[in-house]
C-alpha cells in the first residue's frame, strides 16, 4: 500500500467543519470536508479509502494548507497525478493542490510539528462584498499594530491556555506550545487593507485562535492597559478572555512536518 500526502484548501462556509460526522436525524449526512474526499477517493478506487487529517477546523473556517493522508493500493497513479484524479471527483469549493508519496508510517496529524493559522479582520468604512465570506468586519476600528504586537507577546513558549478554551473542549490537557503570534497588515487583491493575525503551535483547544483573536481586538479597541493579555492568560479563567471571532475570519494556512515534535 502506498501513502499519500495531499496538501489541499477549502471554503469552509457550506461545510459543517473538517471531520466526518453521523447522519443527521432521516439519513442525511452532514457536509464536510472528510466526507467530500473520501466520497472522491472511494469514486477512483472504486471501495471506500480513508482520509486522516492533520487537525479538525469547525463549521465555517476555511484552509488554504491543510494536509491529509491515505493509503492506496492503486500502483498505475504517480503520486502526483492524485491532484488532479480527485479534483476531476470533487466540488468546486475543495482543491486539491499538492500530492505525493510518504512512508508508510506516516499520519498527518501525528507528524506534524506544527499548525499555523492566519485570522483575517477588515475594519473599512463599508465592508467589500466579495470579502464578506472570509473575513471579519469590525467597523469603527483604526488597529494599532504596536499595541496588538505587544499585547500578543506573551504568546509564546508553553502555556496554560485554559483561558482561551471554549466550554465543551474535550482535551486531556489545555497546555499548548505556541512558536509565535503576530500581527501585521496586507492589502487584499482589490487593495483593500486588512489586519492579519498569524499563530503557530503545535496543536489548538477547541475555538482557541477565534478567541484569542476577539481577545485581542477587544483589547486594543477599548485601549487596555499594555499587561491585560498577559493578566487574562495568567487567570486561567475563560470569563476574563473576549469575545470569540467568527470562524469565517479564520484560515488554516500552514502544517509543518518539519520541526520539533512536540506534546498533542
Amino acid at each position: 500500500m502506498r501513502n499519500i500526502l495531499l496538501t489541499l484548501s477549502y471554503d469552509g462556509t457550506d461545510f459543517c467543519g473538517w471531520q466526518r460526522q453521523d447522519d443527521k436525524a432521516g439519513g442525511v449526512a452532514f457536509r464536510t470536508v472528510q466526507n467530500e474526499i473520501e466520497k472522491a477517493l472511494a469514486k477512483l478506487h472504486k471501495e471506500k479509502i480513508a482520509l486522516y487529517g492533520s487537525g479538525r477546523t469547525d463549521s465555517g473556517v476555511h484552509a488554504c494548507g491543510q494536509a491529509a493522508n491515505f493509503y492506496t493500493p492503486i500502483e498505475s497513479i504517480p503520486a502526483a497525478n492524485f491532484v488532479r484524479a480527485l479534483n476531476a471527483f470533487l466540488p468546486a469549493d475543495i482543491r486539491i493542490l499538492d500530492s505525493k508519496e510518504v512512508p508508510e508510517d506516516f499520519n498527518s496529524r501525528k507528524s506534524a510539528t506544527s499548525r499555523i493559522y492566519r485570522y483575517f479582520i477588515s475594519f473599512e468604512k463599508e465592508l467589500p462584498a466579495n470579502n464578506s465570506r472570509y473575513v471579519w468586519y469590525v467597523p469603527k476600528y483604526s488597529p494599532d499594530l504596536e499595541r496588538l504586537n505587544h499585547f500578543a507577546s506573551c504568546l509564546r513558549g508553553e502555556l496554560d491556555c485554559s483561558a482561551f478554551a471554549a466550554s465543551g473542549d474535550s482535551s486531556v490537557s489545555n497546555n499548548r506550545y505556541i512558536d509565535d503570534a503576530h500581527f501585521f497588515m496586507q492589502k487584499d487583491i482589490w487593495g483593500n487593507n486588512l489586519l492579519v493575525f498569524q499563530i503557530e503551535a503545535n496543536a489548538f483547544l477547541w475555538k482557541m485562535v477565534r478567541t484569542l483573536t476577539g481577545t485581542l481586538v477587544n483589547l486594543d479597541k477599548s485601549g487596555a492597559s499594555l499587561d491585560s493579555m498577559e493578566k487574562i492568560l495568567l487567570s486561567k479563567d475563560r470569563t476574563k478572555a473576549g469575545v470569540t471571532a467568527p470562524p469565517n475570519g479564520l484560515f488554516l494556512y500552514q502544517v509543518r512536518f518539519d520541526g520539533i515534535r512536540r506534546h498533542a
